[in-house]
């Protein structure tokens, strides 16, 4: 009988021995482009939470607007689980595979590599095309405003901040990922996923992937007089906005960021589980 929902141990039966083994071994033309599609995935995501939550906290206070962002923000992952893309955050969890031997630290490597560099790819693409659109200025400059006054948030953390929102980032990153494989049907998986990434966004933790759409956008923007004054009436501060390029948004936010989201995937989930449910279950036999 098959039941709609699998048990932990045996999502973690299955990602350690069938999915790691595939994602270390895979083709690295199909990782590359599946690893463009997350990033791009995410960076629709980015673009519906600041399009969305652009001026909630106006209407319905800062909390509500939180979720609101946090709520529509779970599109991309949505689209990555269900239509199929790698993410280097969900992939952090190939770390589970690699302590049970089932795939190589090599193989492990190897798909973060290419995948990262294909998320940022994917991400950037949605950034120049959304920024291309017009839609983030003239009428709409105050969703520019937003996104560039979000952009200086992240591209001006300190290093500790942006390690530990990473690691609870990515903690709740991998658990959506992790219930969405439990669920033998698409509105599982959409519950599964909803939650979490709500969870994560509304508290103001650091995506990796999420900041390579989130900060470059806000690159773009400085360039456009008419965003950066509509920022600065609303309280963007001079300094905040000299963060705005590619040292914030490399060393500032990825370097820091990405680590923690290492730390949140691969030891808060993968090998959490590992010790729960694949190591001893070797000690029982």
């Amino acid at each position: 009988m098959e039941y709609d929902c699998k048990s932990p141990a045996m999502v973690a039966a299955d990602w350690n021995e069938n999915i790691c083994v595939k994602k270390t071994t895979n083709n690295w033309f199909k990782l590359l482009v599946l690893g463009i599609l997350a990033g791009a995935y995410i960076g629709f995501g980015g673009e519906l939470s600041n399009m969305i939550g652009h001026d909630a906290a106006t209407f319905v206070g800062a909390g509500l607007a939180a979720f609101i962002k946090g709520a529509v923000f779970s599109t991309g992952l949505m689209l990555v689980v269900i239509a199929g893309a790698e993410l280097f955050t969900g992939n952090t969890m190939i770390t589970m595979s690699v302590l049970d031997g089932k795939s190589k630290l090599s193989g492990l490597l190897y798909n973060w590599s290419i995948v990262y560099v294909a998320n940022l790819i994917g991400s950037l693409l949605v950034a120049y095309i959304m920024f291309g659109s017009g839609l983030l200025e003239g009428p709409n400059v105050a969703v520019g405003a937003a996104a560039l006054k979000t952009a200086a948030g992240k591209a001006s953390l300190a290093f500790w901040p942006a390690f530990f929102r990473g690691i609870l980032c990515n903690w709740l990153v991998c658990l959506a990922v992790w219930m969405a494989l439990t669920s033998r049907n698409t509105i599982g998986k959409v519950w599964a996923i909803f939650f979490p990434i709500m969870a994560f966004v509304a508290s103001g933790f650091e995506h990796s992937i999420a900041n390579m759409y989130f900060i470059p956008i806000g690159i773009l923007l400085k360039g456009v007089n008419e965003v950066v004054a509509a920022a600065t009436a609303a309280g963007l501060a001079p300094e905040k906005l000299a963060n705005v390029g590619l040292y914030g948004f490399f060393v500032k936010n990825l370097i820091p960021v990405t680590l923690g989201n290492i730390v949140g995937g691969g030891f808060f989930v993968a090998t959490l589980y590992w010790f729960a449910y694949i190591r001893k279950s070797k000690k029982a036999a």
